[in-house]
């Protein structure tokens, strides 16, 4: 192993290309991660901020709040479960918002939510007329104090601060009174209209093993209760997101394994008259095997250790809600990680004719 990284040190050059390609891998590996992260945070975040216990749905609405309506008498056996202890309507509607000093046309896509229990980071509910805005809206040209119009009736709404990570369906969120979801619900949506007491879905908050279950219980099956994280994995098009990125991701790393594969087989070839010699003064196949794994290893700890810097630069460099592109960590981690499992697979591929290396046939080829 110590020949191997005096190689590394002394030879640079030739692992090169190598180091190259494997840095451009893990800039595409931690740049889908990030917007897979980015993309389900900016269509999850409303539900995630939940201080919940469950979320319930009526039982057709498929996790939708669209298709959800929970009237009073629901609300009441609900809340009548035991180990419930809160109960808080909630709704919402998804409508474009027209930016002052913007064009006519040039629209904002906003989620207005009409609460009566705070999730985390949100104040309790503004006075009628009055919103908390998500953050990402600022790139819209949103400020405090400032009134936006909704939907086609131009329904007014005060904006009287910030909240962060709140985002729905990849769309910048409003929380607002009852009162007010209800008045630009009904202003924008007349179809969709709804009565005083009736909310679309319900925030609990409670204790018992399986909360969710016993409310749907109670309601003879005429509610759907979710965790939040089930509420979450329940939310229209976010497991095809998961899926679909996992897919692509996957095979990334297929291809970082075949390059890392192919390179150290060419290299295994080029020095199959030192591995030879070394047999020859009596190294072992496995010590040889050893050397080409730390190689591996080496390179792409380098490679994603330039790509984790990049990609982070240029979290940093992109506008505000241009891109859904959240770096964390852990993405990072995660992706240097199965780069290094690639990367000890790939060398795998050179195991086979490094065993294979007669110390007497090697030697004897060079003579």
């Amino acid at each position: 192993m110590k020949l191997a990284l005096l190689e590394l040190r002394r030879q640079p050059g030739r692992f090169a290309a190598a180091t190259l390609i494997l840095t451009l891998i893990a800039i595409l590996l931690m740049f889908l991660g990030g917007l897979l992260d980015g993309l389900i945070a900016s269509s999850t975040g409303a539900i995630r901020a939940q201080d919940a216990d469950s979320i319930v749905y009526s039982d057709t609405a498929q996790a939708s709040f669209v298709r959800s309506r929970i009237d009073p008498d629901v609300r009441a056996q609900v809340e009548a479960v035991e180990g419930v202890t809160e109960v808080g309507g909630i709704g919402n509607v998804q409508l474009g918002a027209r930016v002052p000093g913007k064009g006519p046309r040039d629209l904002a896509g906003v989620a207005l939510f009409g609460y009566e229990l705070a999730p985390d980071g949100v104040p309790e509910p503004p006075p009628d007329g009055q919103a908390w805005a998500d953050d990402v809206l600022e790139a819209d040209g949103v400020e405090v104090g400032m009134i936006i119009e909704l939907g086609p009736a131009r329904s007014k709404i005060e904006i009287v601060g910030f909240v962060s990570d709140i985002s729905f369906n990849g769309q910048g969120s409003l929380w607002a009174s009852p009162t007010t979801w209800r008045e630009v619900l009904s202003e924008n949506r007349p179809d969709a209209r709804l009565g005083d007491d009736v909310f679309q879905a319900l925030v609990v908050r409670g204790s018992g093993s399986d909360l969710p279950a016993a409310i749907d219980a109670a309601t003879d099956g005429g509610t759907e209760s979710f965790t939040v994280s089930a509420a979450i994995d329940a939310i229209p098009g976010v497991s095809e997101q998961t899926s679909t990125f996992n897919q692509i991701i996957g095979v990334t790393v297929a291809i970082a394994l075949v390059v890392i594969g192919l390179f150290f087989a060419l290299l295994t070839v080029e020095r199959t008259s030192l591995y030879g010699v070394l047999k020859a003064l009596g190294a072992r196949s496995s010590t040889i095997f050893a050397g080409l794994v730390v190689q591996a290893v080496v390179l792409t700890a380098i490679a994603a250790s330039i790509a984790g810097a990049l990609v982070i630069v240029l979290d940093l460099l992109l506008p505000p809600g241009s891109i859904p592109l959240l770096v964390t960590p852990t993405r990072i981690v995660t992706s240097t990680v199965l780069l290094v499992v690639a990367a000890i697979l790939g060398c795998s591929f050179s195991l086979r004719r490094v065993l294979r290396i007669d110390p007497a046939s090697a030697i004897g080829t060079t003579s």
